[in-house]
């Protein structure tokens, strides 16, 4: 019961069919709260002691259920997913030229990256794995496909063996690294610049076949320097032109332990033998 009523708010909220359905499944077993709540309502003699029994029993065997119940969810909700009709407009159709950048994601990230590419006059292809906000861009005149690059044969549909670079602008770590060795592995020579999430998260993407990676933490502290020094007074060139230096270096870093790391991979009996430096 608790599964429908959530369901039914999920549809009410304007939530798809199989994410509301999943969220039911997920949200219906009873809480840990009940515990404290029936036990509370069992010192007060609100209910009777055998009425107290049967409901904590039910409330731990349906916590108990919880991955299965999710399981369950999941897969209705995948059943009713593949059954779902994409509007063609949206879908990719592979280009005919050849098409200089992939950009994948169309996010605040993506949009940014695509008007600077059209400032410019290169030609590219967004995608984004967001059904409805492709949806949306699209009716606002955005010139944006949908679909999930981590699915393979789909970048081979964006033109991935004709295009000149890959720019990646998605959150997901998971989703950027699979993006990347796929990239990688059907085009050794293809540009690929991508976000990272943090410093770690670049160098594990240097090692994998990125060209170079942004780190979110690394460029907001630039940012942040930029706009300091220049309100500080110093020259707007000097300023930029020691930012730049500063990004060159981390570059030039993250670079480095990524090739370190992969040669250590490579030669494990070589670091194996050195003489540890700890105390």
């Amino acid at each position: 019961g608790k599964a429908v009523v959530l369901i039914i708010l999920g549809r009410l909220f304007r939530l798809s069919w199989p994410a509301a359905i999943e969220i039911g499944f997920l949200l219906g077993p009873v809480g840990e709260f009940a515990f404290v709540s029936i036990g509370m309502a069992a010192a007060g003699g609100l209910i009777e002691p055998r009425v107290s029994s049967f409901a904590v029993a039910i409330t731990a065997v349906t916590m108990a259920l919880t991955p299965l119940l999710g399981a369950l969810g999941r897969r209705l909700s995948a059943k009713l997913a593949d059954g779902r009709i994409v509007d063609p407009e949206l879908t990719v159709q592979p280009p005919g030229d050849r098409t200089q950048a992939i950009v994948v994601g169309y996010g605040r990230v993506g949009k940014v990256v695509c008007s600077l590419l059209t400032t410019h006059g290169v030609d590219y292809i967004a995608v984004d794995h967001d059904p409805i906000a492709v949806a949306r861009d699209r009716r606002d005149g955005h010139k944006v496909f949908f679909g999930d690059a981590t699915e393979p044969g789909f970048l081979e549909a964006c033109g991935l063996m004709q295009t000149t670079g890959v720019i990646i602008t998605i959150q997901s770590r998971t989703a950027i690294d699979a993006v990347v060795e796929r990239s990688r592995a059907v085009r050794p020579d293809v540009l690929i610049v991508s976000r990272a999430r943090d410093a770690d998260h670049a160098r594990h993407l240097y090692a994998i076949g990125a060209t170079d990676a942004v780190p979110e933490t690394i460029e907001a502290s630039l940012q942040l320097s930029e706009a300091a020094l220049v309100g500080l007074g110093v020259a707007v060139g000097h300023a930029i032109a020691s930012v730049h230096e500063k990004r060159d270096e981390f570059r030039r870093t993250l670079q480095q332990a990524a090739h370190t790391a992969d040669q250590e991979k490579s030669h494990p009996s070589s670091i194996a033998g050195r003489p540890s430096r700890r105390r």
